[in-house]
């Protein structure tokens, strides 16, 4: 079903892989490109569980958009293990205004594909999701 907005549709293989993310924790990230030529949405890269912050961080492109999701562990202050699902919107300031524009357009309609989201945020540069970033947005 293509968005009326922007005409993406969202590739069936983008919430399998995500329902094996929240059910399985299969995935530590997933990275998700717009193909623009074929107006969906497709997993770019998978992230193992054994990958990091790091890892995930050197997976999105310096000036193109993207999304992805970020299963994020954590201790509470009770001193429990928790987890939460980040969705992030990558969007540097260098990329293309018309690139910008389509993953803007489309954020929304594709979050809802993704059933599970706990944490949204929107980044322009790695600053804007740093691990003092999610710290603090699950405390």
């Amino acid at each position: 079903m293509a968005n009326a907005v922007s005409g993406m549709a969202v590739d069936d293989d983008c919430k399998l892989k995500f329902l094996e993310l929240k059910a399985k924790r299969t995935y530590r990230f997933i990275v998700f490109k717009i193909e623009e030529k074929q107006k969906q949405v497709v997993v770019e890269k998978l992230g193992e569980p054994a990958n990091g912050y790091d890892d995930f961080t050197a997976s999105l492109p310096a000036d193109e958009c993207r999304y992805a999701v970020y299963d994020f562990d954590f201790v509470t202050e009770e001193n429990c293990q928790k987890s939460r699902i980040f969705f992030i919107a990558w969007s540097p300031d260098t990329s293309r205004v018309r690139s910008k524009m389509i993953y803007a357009s489309s954020k929304d309609r594709f979050k809802r594909e993704l059933d599970g989201i706990q944490v949204e945020l929107q980044a322009t540069d790695p600053t804007e999701m740093g691990l003092d970033v999610f710290n603090s947005r699950v405390n």
